[in-house]
């Protein structure tokens, strides 16, 4: 366990620079071409999740990432602007395309990367809704060509540190091995399978989002997608819906804290990445402490808006909570992708 907490750490410390470094030159960005402050958060968001998927791909697959992660963020940019527009049929575009890049692994392991890639502008466009930001951080959630280039920046920002982490560092990449697919027997597919629970989970979240939390929407939907995302069955499923929860609740917890002490500002930011950092080293261990540091990160960027992120913690725990147990019924009752000793495993 120390030996994985020690390599964990250095990850999180290769991961961590990548994100400085996207985050300063989105910061200078902003200043420079008056763009909004959403643009700041879309990079770092970017940055952390490619980070992780990343880390042990050859030359070609990162050149393959760079041109779908662009074109896919200026496309989400899109999408976002259609969701503030026109939110059911801008829901109906997001749930299409989060629940394709599942269907597609069918296709083998390049189908399966190239799905990934296209989530990650996806899921960022539910960390930094407009709606969830102040009237003075937004924009248009960033204009479809700034989204493209803040895609590339973020790109670049791992591609750069993580060379140099390869080249220079203690530890070279471990590619995770995995384990090997065997042909399934299930009919439907597994793919498709958890692409249709996928998309019954989060539409389901896009209609009780806006009826029962109107702009705070995105609390359901990201639960849903999380707890849905690399479905293993329903035991798993139920696992993760869990975890994100108690995770949730002790995030407030700390947020709490944290405003209690009077911490703003600048002081604010540096928690905040802080914060990021642990949450990102205990993640291995179990998903619930990056619940956790997710829900107390995004408490210190509302606060550092002027918002009164306490006021909405319980009403994030409420969505939260629905948020789960739509995407565990839909995982559970609809078309399940495990069906033997499931009793034994849940018990």
């Amino acid at each position: 366990m120390a030996d994985k907490l020690i390599r964990n750490a250095y990850e999180v410390a290769v991961t961590m620079t990548a994100v400085l470094l996207s985050w300063s030159i989105a910061l200078w960005l902003e200043g420079a071409a008056g763009l909004h402050t959403d643009s700041v958060v879309l990079a770092v968001v970017l940055t952390v999740m490619l980070a992780r998927t990343q880390r042990t791909a050859d030359t070609r697959g990162r050149l393959g990432a760079l041109a779908l992660l662009s074109a896919v963020s200026a496309v989400c940019a899109l999408v976002g602007r259609l969701i503030a527009a026109h939110y059911w049929l801008g829901a109906a575009v997001f749930t299409a395309g989060i629940s394709l890049a599942i269907w597609i692994r069918r296709y083998g392991p390049a189908a399966t990367r190239a799905g990934t890639l296209i989530t990650l502008p996806l899921v960022a466009l539910l960390v930094v809704p407009g709606p969830a930001l102040p009237p003075e951080a937004q924009g248009e959630l960033v204009s479809w060509a700034w989204s493209a280039i803040i895609g590339v920046l973020a790109w670049a920002s791992v591609w750069l540190v993580q060379t140099a982490a390869d080249r220079y560092g203690p530890w070279p990449a471990e590619a995770d091995p995995g384990t090997p697919r065997r042909p399934s027997r299930l009919r439907p597919r597994p793919s498709t399978r958890m692409a249709v629970q996928m998309a019954a989970g989060v539409a389901a979240s896009f209609a009780l989002g806006r009826l029962l939390y109107d702009d705070h929407w995105p609390w359901l939907v990201l639960t849903a997608y999380v707890v849905a995302s690399g479905n293993r069955g329903r035991t798993d499923v139920l696992r993760k819906g869990v975890e994100r929860f108690l995770g949730a609740c002790a995030g407030t917890l700390l947020a709490t804290g944290v405003a209690a002490a009077g911490i703003t500002g600048r002081t604010a930011m540096v928690v905040l990445f802080a914060v990021l950092a642990v949450a990102l080293w205990l993640r291995p261990l179990t998903y619930a402490y990056w619940a956790a540091g997710m829900t107390t990160a995004l408490s210190l960027l509302l606060g550092y808006f002027g918002q009164d992120a306490q006021s909405l913690l319980p009403t994030r725990l409420a969505a939260i909570a629905v948020g789960a147990v739509l995407s565990v019924g839909a995982a559970w009752f609809l078309l399940p992708v495990q069906r033997k000793s499931w009793r034994r495993r849940t018990a």
